[in-house]
C-alpha cells in the first residue's frame, strides 16, 4: 500500500445524519478531534456524490487524513479519493480492485462468519463487522451480530484489521476493540453532546491502550 492508515476511530460521514450541519464542517471537526480516517456514503446522484467527495478530500488531504468513499469506485476514483468501501451487494472487490488500482485502500463489509471467510479470499484492506448492535443510521438488513463475530473476524483475518461498525457509542467501545477489532466506525454517537470534536478525544482517551495503525 502506498500509505499507512489509521484506523482508530473511523467517521462515517453520511450527509443525511448529520443533524442539518455542514457535512465538510463535521469532517474537519472530528479531524481536529483526532479522527484521521473518513469515509463518505452518500445517497445522492453521481454527480452530487463526486462534487461533495472531491470538496472534503480537499479539506481533508491538509490534515494528511485519507477519504474513503462508500459504494463508488468510480466516485472515487475520480475525485482522487484514497480508497472504495464496498457491501457485499456492491462490485465484487476484485473488479473493485481494477477500477482503483492496487495502492487504493478497499474495504469490504461482512455480516457473517461466512462472509468474512470469503472476504479473506479477496484482495481486501480491511473487513468491516456489523452491525454490532441496533442501529438507526442505516437500514442494513441484517440483525446484530454482536461481539462474536467481533471475536471470529479478529481471528479469521489474517493480519488485516477489522472495523466494528453499527450502534457503537463511546460506552460499548472499549468491549468492542477488547473483541478484536483495530477500529470502531463512528456515525450518530459522535454528535452525543454536541461537539464532534470533544467526542472523538473521548473515544481516543478509552482506545489508548492498543496500537491501531496498521
Amino acid at each position: 500500500m502506498a500509505a499507512v492508515l489509521d484506523y482508530s476511530v473511523y467517521l462515517i460521514l453520511d450527509p443525511q445524519q448529520v443533524g442539518g450541519r455542514d457535512p465538510i464542517g463535521v469532517a474537519e471537526a472530528a479531524v481536529e478531534g483526532g479522527v484521521r480516517l473518513v469515509q463518505l456514503r452518500c445517497k445522492g446522484g453521481g454527480r452530487e456524490y463526486l462534487e461533495l467527495a472531491k470538496k472534503l478530500r480537499r479539506r481533508l488531504e491538509r490534515g494528511g487524513v485519507p477519504l474513503i468513499v462508500n459504494d463508488r469506485a468510480d466516485v472515487a476514483l475520480a475525485s482522487r479519493a484514497a480508497g472504495v468501501h464496498v457491501g457485499q451487494d456492491d462490485l465484487p472487490v476484485s473488479a473493485v480492485r481494477r477500477i482503483v488500482g492496487d495502492d487504493a485502500f478497499v474495504g469490504l463489509s461482512t455480516h457473517s462468519v461466512a462472509q468474512v471467510d470469503a472476504a479473506m479470499r479477496e484482495p481486501v484492506s480491511y473487513i468491516a463487522v456489523g452491525p454490532i448492535f441496533g442501529t438507526t443510521t442505516k437500514d442494513t438488513g441484517y440483525r446484530p451480530v454482536g461481539l462474536e463475530l467481533v471475536r471470529e473476524a479478529a481471528r479469521r483475518a489474517g493480519g488485516r484489521p477489522v472495523v466494528a461498525i453499527g450502534g457503537v457509542t463511546l460506552e460499548t467501545a472499549r468491549a468492542v476493540v477488547d473483541a478484536g477489532a483495530q477500529s470502531v466506525a463512528v456515525i450518530g454517537d459522535l454528535f452525543t453532546g454536541g461537539d464532534p470534536a470533544a467526542r472523538v478525544r473521548a473515544y481516543l482517551r478509552l482506545l489508548d491502550r492498543r496500537d491501531t495503525r496498521v
